[in-house]
């Protein structure tokens, strides 16, 4: 199939199967779309229903979500996981109220946000405005690359490079943000990663991959390495009032600006922590079952250690890194999926 023939094609059947009442599709401004975009960074549709609403409106303009606190933006963030995201998203907003008092409305000004790299600046742009760019996220990584044959993994430069010449060639000059929306429907719908439905597709006929039979071939997978294992116990500090320490973590680095519970190399030296800063020995110290969380470049193996004290009130005094979490009447911070849910868990038996 020429790349020529391809927006047609897919406009023809996107406008009959097509996804058209998605949240950020009523109303397509610039900002809308682009929370939306970040948000479907590496995330399904369907998760992402889950949050969009309810971020929106509590930072319905740029101006709001400039004028926001990072703990609050995290909070509304948490459980939607890799939260460089929001942190970006956050700096970003920051940036252009600052300079422009509204995003850029060019390629080059997008580039130059946080967060914002190519794909997202021509969804961006296309979305909201209808201008001529190109996108390539992962579903329409896909489609290009049965559709038209082309090996390899899509993080290899010359596979990435190749693949955003297609997706120029088939970027209409009409329609531009159909299409975009088009390409993306059709890869989280018929064109799947594992169970692709090729019959009903309508680029069958002209597919490579299809007419090869090898459509599980492409894209190309990236290479298998063994993913290191980290191991830590997490110190749960909590008093008879049932409120529990915990610690903010840097702002880079794996759970960046969250709220998690200290870490420590073993269950010793978790409790010797816990006597030094409380000037005394806890009056219960239990471990509940290892938690594992997998990263996209480790695996995190979390021992869970519950110490109970009488009362710690006025010994840590840093406000800016620790906070006395009230199960009862939770804090509005942002939460490591992992730590909510064991934070969720305090008065089940461990």
């Amino acid at each position: 199939m020429k790349p020529e023939n391809i927006a047609d094609t897919l406009l023809s059947w996107w406008d009959i199967n097509g996804r058209h009442d998605l949240p950020w599709q009523r109303e397509p401004t610039p900002y809308r779309v682009w929370v939306s975009e970040i948000m479907l960074q590496q995330t399904q549709v369907a998760t992402v229903l889950k949050y969009y609403d309810r971020f929106m409106l509590r930072f319905p303009s740029l101006a709001d979500l400039a004028a926001a606190d990072i703990d609050e933006v995290l909070h509304l963030w948490t459980g939607l996981g890799y939260y460089s995201r929001a942190r970006n998203l956050h700096k970003a907003a920051q940036l252009a109220h600052s300079e422009l008092r509204a995003l850029p409305e060019n390629f080059d000004g997008l580039l130059a946000l946080p967060g914002i790299g190519r794909s997202t600046a021509g969804a961006i742009l296309s979305l909201a405005s209808n201008q001529r760019y190109s996108i390539l996220d992962g579903n329409a990584k896909r489609v290009l690359a049965r559709v038209f044959a082309v090996g390899g993994w899509p993080g290899n430069t010359a596979v990435a490079n190749r693949l955003w010449e297609l997706a120029d060639a088939c970027t209409p000059q009409h329609r531009v943000n159909n299409y975009t929306q088009a390409i993306m429907d059709l890869g989280a719908s018929l064109c799947s990663r594992r169970n692709p439905r090729c019959e009903s597709c309508p680029l069958h006929l002209g597919c490579d991959a299809f007419i090869a039979g090898a459509v599980h071939d492409y894209p190309g997978k990236k290479p298998k390495r063994d993913k290191p294992q980290k191991h830590a116990v997490l110190a749960m500090l909590t008093d008879n009032a049932g409120c529990v320490l915990l610690e903010k973590r840097p702002p880079q680095g794996i759970w960046g600006g969250l709220y998690s519970f200290p870490e420590f190399a073993s269950v010793t030296e978790a409790e010797r922590w816990c006597a030094e800063l409380t000037g005394g020995v806890a009056q219960q110290s239990r471990t509940w079952a290892v938690v594992k969380h997998g990263f996209s470049h480790y695996d995190f193996h979390m021992q869970p250690l519950k110490l109970v004290v009488s009362s710690v009130a006025g010994k840590v005094m840093d406000a800016d890194r620790w906070l006395w979490y009230n199960t009862a009447a939770p804090a509005e911070v942002g939460l490591a999926a992992p730590v909510k849910k064991l934070l969720e868990s305090f008065g089940e038996p461990a």
